[in-house]
């Protein structure tokens, strides 16, 4: 019996150190402020730390900026050209001019020996797959702002299962605590009343089993604690480690169904983001398409294409002066790879009016299910803060029945085990309807 004690006096011990370091990491450090971090803190912080809403966020504003270039292709471009060609010459003087002497070039592809290019030049392509470029660009911009949307969601739903799940398992640590004291209770008076030859020592050796299992339910729940707060500091702090509070408000009620299926249906990312696939696979036909009309080019250059790096010539004549062209490219014949690529971006579209209904279909189902579950366990936390009293109430009757010789000590045990289930249960319904809600919210785009 002694080395029993002594067993069970190192095992309290050893919670207790356990128990002060959970409690160091949740209160203030001596001189430092420990911050305390509500819902919409925590999801700031996650988006600050999370390296694949970084990614997303990255591809949105790439994105924004691919559809400024293609819009920008739309508008002449303007070009300063300057270039000087040297050419070996014939040695033959070109007739009538004495200014210079000048020669005529051997390449007959060049005007003269020396010749000098400057040049203001604006170029503009007019054609239907310029135009539809630009479209596609601004439905790409749309994708990726809808799985942007998509991926602050996910992050959102993470942080509130890890913000939810740390602050239960919290409470849980403090039903754990009260647990293991009520087991200590029940040990002194099963002791006592053996003392006084009022029970026996079964009853002493079942109270001390359940003070063990207890103490193990209360090492258990520690750990557990310490897991979820290491988990949750990953997406809030440089160092998980960082002691920290949580807090939250109390529990919101239910929204109305029809506003949920409203909100829901108008500000669904997954829904938007399949739209605007669609919409881009559309654009991708037309472009395709486009590879069979003729493309005008315009061409229009102002400045020097002269013998001489000067306005005027030697002879007086004036060099500065414009030309301007128009090119009109008809496609003939390309070995039917226009056609073939028409076929692709046909297959393409096909393949997102299938993923847009499929996305629909999802959209429903998801929303009757965590419409469901919200309501299931809106209904549940009024039965389950019911359980939690009658089971207070229930150990307390028990015990009192115990001292009077009136219950046996499987009866307080049991009664001990029915008021731990019934908090601890309690405690997962609210977690369950609290992450329920933040996901039906997620769907409509509340939060």
């Amino acid at each position: 019996m002694r080395l029993f004690s002594i067993g069970i006096s190192l095992f309290c011990i050893s919670l207790t150190t356990a128990s002060a370091a959970l409690a160091q990491q949740m209160q203030s450090v001596a001189g430092a402020a420990t911050p305390t971090i509500t819902l919409d803190e925590a999801i700031s912080r996650a988006k600050a730390n999370e390296p694949n809403f970084a990614a997303a966020a990255a591809a949105s504003k790439v994105s924004a900026l691919d559809r400024s270039i293609a819009r920008s292709a739309l508008l002449p471009s303007v070009t300063y050209h300057n270039q000087f060609l040297y050419t070996q010459g014939t040695g033959i003087l070109v007739p009538g001019n004495t200014a210079g002497a000048l020669t005529t070039p051997r390449f007959i592809a060049n005007n003269a020996v020396h010749e000098y290019t400057s040049q203001g030049v604006v170029t503009e392509t007019l054609g239907l797959q310029q135009w539809t470029a630009a479209s596609r660009a601004s439905a790409a911009a749309a994708v990726a702002a809808a799985n942007l949307e998509i991926a602050r969601r996910g992050l959102v739903s993470t942080v509130v299962g890890l913000f939810y799940t740390s602050l239960t398992s919290e409470e849980k640590v403090a039903v754990a605590k009260r647990a293991a004291a009520e087991a200590d209770s029940f040990v002194k008076q099963a002791e006592q009343r053996e003392a006084v030859r009022e029970a026996a020592h079964a009853d002493v050796v079942k109270a001390q089993l359940q003070q063990q299992q207890r103490q193990r339910d209360l090492a258990d729940a520690i750990l557990q604690a310490q897991k979820s707060r290491l988990d949750l500091g990953v997406l809030l702090f440089p160092d998980p480690r960082s002691p920290y509070t949580l807090t939250t408000a109390a529990v919101p009620p239910l929204p109305a169904r029809a506003d949920v299926e409203a909100a829901a249906a108008q500000h669904n990312p997954e829904l938007q983001s399949a739209l605007a696939s669609l919409h881009e696979s559309r654009l991708g036909v037309t472009a395709a398409r486009a590879a069979y009309l003729p493309d005008l080019g315009l061409n229009f250059a102002y400045g020097i294409d002269a013998a001489q790096f000067a306005t005027r010539s030697p002879e007086g004549f004036r060099n500065l002066g414009y030309s301007a062209s128009a090119t009109l490219d008809i496609p003939v014949w390309d070995w039917l790879s226009t056609q073939h690529k028409v076929r692709q971006s046909e297959i393409l579209r096909d393949a997102a009016r299938v993923a847009l209904t499929a996305t629909q279909r999802q959209l429903i189902a998801r929303l009757d299910e965590f419409y469901a579950e919200a309501t299931t366990a809106h209904n549940e936390l009024q039965s389950l803060d019911l359980s939690v009293q009658t089971a207070t109430e229930s150990l307390r009757l028990t015990r009192l029945r115990y001292t009077a010789g009136e219950a046996t000590v499987l009866e307080v045990v049991d009664a001990e085990n029915s008021l731990t289930t019934a908090e601890l249960a309690r405690e997962d319904g609210t977690v369950r309807y609290r992450v329920s809600l933040a996901n039906l919210q997620l769907l409509t785009g509340t939060i």
